[in-house]
């Protein structure tokens, strides 16, 4: 079963650290960030499924850092603060958040209402396993494509960039970041193809014309974008 992926952002290293290895050690995969940015950073490149977030950040408060992911999409966010007042938590409930526990805490209860939200999230996430760009389908759960209803034969990494790509609509992406995720564990020199070679080919599949792709837009110098178009 795939980990469930939590961001922590609390410039309290300490805290950071003792969540981020307890944790791990229930079985979730962890990034941590100290700051609001390094925050933010995180949340497009991972994407998590939980957010906790702390209210005192050294560059932005907590508050606007939630606004800001509730802007980006619906995932939830269990806010960790030492803020103990009635109107800080209304506050923090008016911004998006989906719990709230204040400092000192106990980590068994930190675990359990994390554990909470994402079961009540679990069922949104099911409907979203289906990306559905109009002629292009594809359904993450069975690693399947389809353009124009035909399923079409991708390798495993022609898969992977594909879903990368897809999960970041409209979203340039950066080469490093594409070697990164697709070859996390091996070194891939900066000047080789190996990753336009997997372009090339996933265009040849899935864009009506590949010359003049659709769906996958170089941007020369930086990286891909992927282009949902009109659904």
């Amino acid at each position: 079963m795939e980990k469930a992926k939590i961001l922590i952002i609390e410039d309290d290293r300490d805290i950071l650290l003792i969540l981020k290895d307890q944790l791990e050690l229930d079985g979730f995969e962890v990034y941590g960030a100290e700051t609001a940015q390094e925050g933010l950073k995180l949340l497009r490149e991972k994407r998590p499924d939980l957010v906790v977030l702390d209210l005192n950040l050294p560059d932005m408060d907590g508050l606007k850092v939630c606004q800001k992911i509730r802007e980006m999409n619906d995932l939830p966010i269990l806010m960790l603060t030492a803020r103990d007042s009635i109107s800080d938590k209304l506050r923090g409930f008016e911004y998006g958040a989906d719990d709230y526990i204040t400092k000192p805490f106990e980590y068994l209860e930190v675990v359990a209402r994390i554990r909470a939200c994402l079961r009540r999230t679990k069922p949104a996430s099911v409907r979203k396993e289906v990306l559905d760009f109009g002629p292009l389908k594809i359904d993450e759960r069975r690693r399947e494509v389809y353009v124009d209803g035909r399923p079409v034969r991708l390798t495993r990494k022609e898969f992977d960039l594909l879903k990368i790509l897809a999960s970041h609509p409209g979203e340039v992406l950066s080469r490093e970041f594409l070697r990164r995720e697709l070859w996390p564990r091996k070194e891939i020199y900066p000047w080789s193809r190996a990753l336009d070679v997997h372009i090339q080919r996933l265009r040849q599949k899935i864009e009506p014309d590949p010359e003049k792709p659709r769906f996958i837009i170089t941007h020369p110098g930086v990286g891909y974008r992927f282009e949902p178009g009109d659904q």
